[in-house]
């Protein structure tokens, strides 16, 4: 787990710069790594940093995976974490179940209303990832609490998420629903100072022999971050591989020389 996404682009990093040191080059400008141990939950300790840093430099080059068939990245769709919680009415659930008010039923529900505002023509996702709530068996659960992941391609769509998840808080069966946003990152639209990296980096993958083509994607990165603040930013040049996030994750030892030999390049050339 990991190689993929990312433990392979962070190894590419690191490789590329080691093979320019060997060769006896350097890199044009200033080169910072940064490697964020808390990407996966939304980089709420990292991201004053890394906007930081990208104020700071002329380009930034983040190793995420590639996407199907070795693409790169030139924009990313926005990302909205929400928290739901459900306040219910204890009771004895044995004893006295008419006089509670469950909130994991209640939640049951209101999971399903989450996920059918899923519109995926529209490129607008809702997705329940964690649930949690109740103390015992025989207890009539009080509190129950989920966290949803929201996706949106467009600004106008990002605003329409966050309406339809708003709108949920209220009361219901006699629970009280709340709603509260959590992590956010920025939707990332392409613009001319990412193309402009992008025919660089195309170039240079002409020149050892492959195709790079490219696209807006969802997966949220913390190129989001940088690419939102009008920063060059290419993302997805780590390795090509599949299965992010599950037990078949793997990558392609094939991709492991050319995007190593992108990055080396791009590195060396940049000015």
């Amino acid at each position: 787990p990991g190689i993929y996404d990312m433990k392979g682009g962070a190894y590419i990093a690191i490789e590329a710069m080691r093979a320019l040191r060997s060769a006896g080059q350097s890199p044009r400008l200033p080169v910072t790594f940064m490697y964020v141990p808390d990407e996966e939950v939304g980089s709420p300790s990292s991201r004053a940093d890394i906007e930081a840093e990208a104020r700071a430099h002329r380009y930034v080059l983040v190793t995420e995976p590639a996407r199907d068939g070795g693409k790169i990245v030139s924009g990313r769709f926005a990302f909205q974490r929400f928290w739901v919680t459900i306040h219910g009415r204890p009771s004895h659930a044995g004893g006295r179940n008419r006089e509670g008010r469950s909130a994991i039923r209640v939640m049951a529900r209101i999971i399903e209303r989450i996920e059918q505002m899923s519109d995926f023509e529209r490129g607008m996702s809702f997705s329940v990832g964690t649930i949690e709530g109740g103390t015992f068996v025989n207890v009539m659960p009080i509190l129950c609490r989920a966290q949803v992941l929201t996706v949106a391609p467009t600004a106008e769509i990002y605003e329409e998420v966050g309406r339809r998840m708003m709108a949920l808080a209220g009361e219901e069966d006699g629970c009280r629903i709340e709603v509260e946003r959590g992590p956010f990152r920025p939707l990332w639209s392409p613009h001319a100072a990412t193309m402009g990296l992008l025919e660089q980096a195309q170039a240079l993958a002409a020149e050892i022999g492959f195709t790079l083509a490219h696209g807006q994607y969802g997966g949220g990165s913390d190129g989001n971050f940088t690419g939102a603040l009008g920063v060059a930013t290419l993302d997805g040049l780590g390795v090509d591989g599949a299965g992010g996030h599950t037990f078949e994750e793997h990558l392609l030892v094939s991709s492991l020389v050319p995007r190593c030999r992108l990055m080396a390049g791009l590195l060396s050339t940049l000015a």
